[in-house]
């Protein structure tokens, strides 16, 4: 009978419970209680419905009760401080200067990929954040909705398809809720922004017939602009970059690097006399020779332009959240169940005004004419200075139009409805079907249309000398005359005429129907045999459309094209816990859990995945525990279909100060290349970058539909400690488990470091063809210098990651209250990837952003009313890229090191009858991000540090205040 199901209770495993990965230790039950009791469920990992939680592969458990005590707004928030975790893809923190994400959250599972950490909702597929990804933004997910969250690492895909290689992060939501609860919170930064507010409403109820909850979530967290924090408020470079600096200690030590793109403008050219001319102006209109940094020999002072007076540190991100969960109880057998979530995220990005070349209007010369034909006459431009003869060149940052700004508007629907109930009594069911869907609205400002830009260029005098575009069926539409020469020249009617707002549309669905048996159908002398049986079909799409001047790259910016593809894929499973032995010396039970998945995909074919585990109870305190696993992942649709699509990235050119005499394979193969030896005749024999050089790197980015599935195999082994007969160790868990996962096929792009080092220092050389330089100079850049690396995903050499995992926790009553403790810490073995088949390993152990060690310690002390509690994150010392520190080969290894850094968050709490006042530091000790200057691999543009692994913004407080009703 149905009721019966539902009252079958479990003790929860001290495996699943033995971590709390969040602020604080769970709120710890009375010592003369007994630990809480769990209707029968289905464990991360498995799909079978088992009397016992126990499982074969390492799982980390994060509760209510730890979302509640971190005061955190966003899961990934709270779930980035595990070890468990890499550095994200995109959060807030690093996601200003993105094309079409500022402000999603993603995770990422021991650093293998946002792609290979498989992200479900009660067990079941969440429709991905992120066109053409499977990526789940975490901002759709209504953190104060769930009751625990489930941290499995390895392979997983027997149990949930593609995409589980590096592991799983199961949310699950509150079951059951009865009556109100409202939470509301108010928070900053001690430098005034981050400002963070939050309210939030969960009302449930039960019935006879079963039960119904509603949630309601309003958040806002506020900008961090650069210009606020001393460490960024000034646009710098590395002084490594300095084609002078020989001092390893210039890797970390910023130096003023302003961009060369002023508001006012830098302008190329002859006078009469064919004298050269390269002139500025000051604030009052008049001409001042250029000074990048000044000041000079001429008195000037710097006319150059501070980017980082425009960047952030965090986008503001507000949402908005809705989300309900019921059953219906149909008969004593069988019951319908639902879920629903509605989620609105609204992001801003805000960057430094456009900068424009000639260049960009002009890009077969990259000179503007003066003089034009018109109508018969052959007439000079009007707005061109008396300086300047015949054609000019030019850089300009366009203030005049306005800074770029980005509005993205994202709205995430899912809806599921399901059927469960038992067949007999060894047999139970469930089965479902779900709709997720994703959109986003995204206007950006600050870009122009060159076409239009071209035409205001080319005025021309009419017949009461007044300056008009010479072209009639420009005129026609609009077309207003601009000067390009001094502060504030381009007049509101020009700047609207070129102006060209952008907009991207994106749309990603998920549609799957599943079902599952679930059963006992046995009777071994060890126990029963558990049986699942299930299948599910799906089909997601992903759709990225922009408009027309962005998708031909006709703003002058990046060339967006639109993308769009999809796939299905038909699946078969089976899962056994087949109960081995029982009861025997040093045995008290081993189990044995076999699985298999068979997936057929409309992109990728045939994949198998299978899991084989081993729970061992060597003794009521000690169990030994053992997997061996076999994932797939199919590629996804940006993987295979993306177009080509701009991005600029920030590498290191291994011909920089290449001499001519030299006659090494480097030095010959960059004299090869397009215009390099034109550059050293210019610099005395030596290949010389400047700093516009250094920011003018430009490649594209596409999709490739040779890609094949790639395999992940993963092995687990451990073992868990439950000393509970032990004075002041009856509620303690200690647990080491040693992972290794390796990915056979792996997707990845080659990196374009790589690909620049492959390509001149040996090896693959047809790395090459994904290489372009200039080959003459203009005002885009010198010759030589690097203009495009394109590059694509291939099915790399593999990949692999090994480590230790270590935990402890801790409850015991301390004086008049109860101390609880927890311990997550992960020693990394091996980390590396090969960007193909005939390349060495490249290392990734202890580099930035993946320490050798990264530990979190968690303190909780309750006593009575009062509640204290603290978390301690640490991330081991690391390194700068491997591959960036061979292009420096006479800098000691030392000279790359990143050092290590401790965070603390701390909470007090207060309770009166149905409230409860808690307040919050976080990053108490103001903990300063190590500096990752910009031109340093992993930094991130507006912070000068690594976003993604550091804390960019300081000390933080909040107030909360949380009423049951």
């Amino acid at each position: 009978m149905l009721s019966s199901f539902k009252q079958s209770k479990f003790k929860l495993a001290p495996a699943a419970a033995l971590l709390c990965l969040g602020a604080q230790v769970s709120t710890p039950w009375a010592a003369d209680d007994a630990p809480p009791r769990l209707s029968r469920v289905e464990l991360t990992g498995s799909r079978l419905l088992a009397m016992t939680a126990e499982s074969a592969a390492p799982l980390q458990v994060l509760t209510a009760a730890d979302i509640a005590a971190s005061g955190a707004v966003n899961l990934q928030e709270l779930l980035l401080k595990s070890p468990l975790m890499g550095a994200p893809l995109i959060s807030r923190n690093n996601s200003n200067i993105s094309t079409s994400s500022a402000g999603i959250a993603t995770l990422d599972l021991r650093n293998l990929g946002v792609d290979r950490s498989l992200v479900l909702v009660n067990g079941r597929r969440h429709v991905a954040g992120m066109a053409g990804s499977s990526a789940v933004d975490l901002n759709t997910i209504p953190a104060d909705f769930v009751e625990r969250v489930e941290l499995l690492t390895g392979g997983a895909s027997a149990a949930y398809g593609s995409g589980a290689v590096a592991g799983v992060i199961n949310i699950i939501l509150k079951r059951e809720f009865e009556g109100l609860l409202l939470d509301a919170q108010l928070g900053q930064s001690q430098h005034g922004d981050d400002a963070k507010r939050k309210f939030s409403a969960t009302l449930g109820r039960k019935f006879s017939q079963g039960s119904l909850m509603l949630h309601g979530a309003i958040t806002r967290q506020g900008a961090v602009y650069s210009r606020d924090r001393a460490a960024t408020a000034k646009d710098q470079y590395s002084l490594v970059l300095d084609p002078g600096s020989s001092d390893p200690a210039d890797l970390f030590r910023p130096g003023p690097w302003p961009s060369s793109y002023a508001p006012q403008g830098q302008f190329f050219g002859v006078d009469a006399a064919g004298q050269a001319q390269d002139f500025s102006f000051d604030a009052q209109g008049r001409q001042i020779p250029w000074s990048l940094n000044g000041p000079n020999n001429d008195g000037v002072g710097a006319t150059s332009f501070n980017r980082a007076d425009y960047r952030a540190i965090a986008v503001p991100v507000d949402r908005y959240l809705l989300a309900a969960k019921g059953d219906l109880v149909l008969s004593p057998a069988h019951a319908l169940f639902f879920e629903g979530t509605w989620a609105r995220s609204q992001a801003k990005s805000y960057i430094e005004p456009f900068a424009l070349s000639s260049s960009d209007i002009y890009p077969a010369t990259g000179w503007v004419p003066t003089v034009f034909e018109h109508e018969g006459q052959v007439l000079r431009n009007p707005l061109v200075p008396q300086n300047l003869q015949g054609d000019y060149a030019f850089t300009r940052r366009l203030s005049d139009i306005g800074a770029r700004l980005v509005n993205a508007k994202r709205d995430s629907l899912r809806l599921l409805l399901g059927l469960r109930g038992e067949l007999s009594p060894a047999w139970s069911y469930e089965a479902y079907a779900a709709h997720g869907q994703t959109r986003e609205a995204q206007s950006s400002a600050g870009l122009i249309d060159v076409r239009k830009f071209r035409h205001a260029l080319e005025a021309v005098p009419d017949a009461s000398g007044r300056a008009i575009c010479r072209d009639a069926e420009a005129r026609a539409q609009g077309c207003v005359p601009l000067s390009l020469f001094g502060y504030n020249s381009i007049s509101p009617a020009a700047a609207a005429y070129v102006a060209a707002p952008g907009q991207m549309d994106t749309q990603l669905t998920q549609q799957f129907a599943g079902f599952n048996l679930n059963g006992e159908p046995w009777q071994l002398p060890a126990g029963p045999l558990a049986l699942a049986l299930g299948g599910e079909l799906r089909r997601e799409s992903s759709d990225m459309a922009f408009d027309a001047v962005s998708q031909a790259g006709l703003n002058a910016s990046n060339a967006l094209p639109n993308t769009r593809g999809s796939f299905e894929v038909k699946e078969l499973f089976a899962e056994v816990r087949l109960p081995l032995l029982k009861s025997l010396p040093a045995l008290q039970r081993l189990d044995a859990l076999l699985a298999y998945r068979l997936s057929d995909y409309s992109t990728a074919g045939l994949n198998h995945s299978w899991n084989l585990g081993l729970d061992w109870a060597i003794s009521p305190s000690l169990r030994a525990r053992f997997s061996r696993a076999q994932s797939s992942r199919a590629p996804n649709i940006g993987e295979l279909y993306q177009a080509r699509m701009q991005n600029y990235p920030t590498v290191q050119d291994p011909c920089e100060g290449v001499r001519a005499s030299e006659t090494t394979v480097l030095a010959q193969r960059c004299m090869a290349a397009a215009g390099v030896q034109a550059n050293m005749a210019t610099h005395g024999g030596v290949f010389t970058l400047t700093p516009l050089d250094l920011q003018s790197v430009s490649g594209y980015d596409s999709g490739n539909p040779l890609l094949q599935a790639e395999v992940g195999r993963s092995s687990t082994l451990g073992l868990v400690l439950t000393p509970k007969g032990l004075p002041g160790l009856s509620q303690a868990v200690f647990s080491v488990d040693f992972f290794d996962i390796q990915i056979a096929r792996a997707i990845n792009n080659p990196g374009r470091q790589y690909e620049l080092d492959q390509c001149y220092n040996g090896g693959a050389q047809s790395f090459c063809r994904f290489i372009s330089r200039r080959a003459e100079a203009s005002v885009a850049g010198s010759a030589g210098a690097l203009s495009l690396i394109d590059q694509q995903p291939v099915n790399s050499g593999g990949q692999q990651v090994q480590g230790l995992d270590f935990a402890a926790s801790i409850s015991e009553p301390i004086g008049a209250g109860r101390l609880s403790a927890g311990l997550s810490w992960t020693h990394l073995l091996r980390a590396w990837q090969k960007p193909s088949d005939t390349a060495e390993r490249d290392s990734s152990l202890g580099e930035l952003g993946n320490p050798v060690n990264k530990w979190t310690l968690n303190l909780g002390y309750e006593q009575g009313a009062w509640g204290l509690g603290g978390r301690a994150s640490y991330l081991g010392a690391s390194e700068l890229d491997d591959q960036f520190q061979k292009s420096l080969p006479e800098f000691p290894r030392s000279a790359f090191r990143v050092p290590a850094k401790l965070y603390v968050d701390l909470q007090a709490r207060y309770r009166w009858g149905r409230a409860e006042l808690y307040l919050g530091l976080d990053n108490a000790f103001a903990t300063q991000a190590p500096p990752v200057i910009a031109g340093l691999p992993g930094s991130v543009d507006g912070s000068e540090t690594a976003a993604g692994s550091y804390d960019p913004i300081g000390r933080r407080y909040y107030l909360g205040l949380r009423l049951s009703l």
